[in-house]
């Protein structure tokens, strides 16, 4: 599900990027050859890098995004073909979904930067992410099934963002929909023009990093977990953790700041 080419790693083996600034993480996807396919080695750098990232509390937000042409194609399909067998696809397989799930756990909300092409596995990343900006430039597809293999791991991601009419549609026909069209159905936050795409992504960044840190990592574990769950119980975890909430030191600065009509101070930890 994905590139149909693998590029030889860069002359500095760096397949992965990683800038920070201002408490922001990014992490580059640096396959430009091969649009930016998940190898074995990007996995592997992306998963050590969000592990890192996750014990880091300097770091508020992270951004993803790709190098070259294409934001992520997905799977490289020339490394799985030369390994065929079952116990090679498990793995590779649950290394990436172990990602996906990571993507998800850590503390600090991720935003995709999208631009060119995201296609199957690609797809999943831009569903998996907390939020998605992409260029009026950028194509979706769940691909996969134009080459006889059903987007099964992306299809977790797509239908949890999408209708499940739209979801099948995309999944069973491997049609590309435009940027536009993924933010009507809500696979991404917003299309805007190329050129205004860092300018909008560096302001939900910023958006964010002006909020309390506790209370972004307590609201993003509380949002994903409530998910899965039947009403009476997301209700109940709801309040515990609103609670629980109450009790940290920014909810009552917030608060106090509130009504004294003052800036917040939150506390960095």
């Amino acid at each position: 599900m994905g590139a149909n080419n693998t590029a030889e790693l860069n002359a500095d083996g760096a397949v992965l990027l990683r800038t920070d600034q201002g408490g922001i993480a990014n992490l580059t996807l640096n396959r430009p050859n091969a649009y930016n396919a998940l190898s074995e080695e990007l996995l592997a750098a992306l998963q050590n890098e969000l592990d890192d990232i996750s014990n880091d509390s300097s770091i508020r937000v992270v951004v993803l995004e790709g190098s070259g042409t294409a934001f992520c194609a997905g799977h490289d399909l020339k490394q799985m073909r030369a390994n065929p067998s079952r116990e090679y696809y498990d793995s590779l397989f649950n290394t990436c979904s172990q990602f996906m799930l990571t993507v998800m756990r850590i503390p600090q909300p991720v935003i995709a930067k999208v631009h060119g092409i995201a296609t199957a596995a690609g797809c999943q990343l831009v569903g998996t992410c907390d939020l998605a900006i992409a260029s009026d430039e950028a194509k979706f597809a769940t691909s996969g099934i134009n080459y006889g293999l059903f987007c099964s791991t992306p299809a977790v991601a797509v239908s949890r963002n999408i209708h499940r009419k739209k979801a099948a549609e995309l999944l069973f026909t491997g049609e590309f929909i435009d940027s536009k069209t993924a933010e009507s159905l809500g696979l991404i936050n917003k299309s805007v023009a190329v050129e205004n795409l860092d300018e909008e992504v560096m302001r939900m960044a910023q958006s964010i990093i002006r909020k309390s840190a506790v209370a972004v990592a307590t609201g993003k574990r509380m949002l994903y977990r409530q998910m899965e769950m039947g009403i009476d119980d997301a209700y109940k975890f709801a309040a515990e953790t609103m609670a629980c909430n109450m009790m940290a030191f920014d909810a009552g600065e917030g608060i106090d700041a509130f009504i004294e009509k003052r800036p917040a101070s939150w506390k960095h930890v």
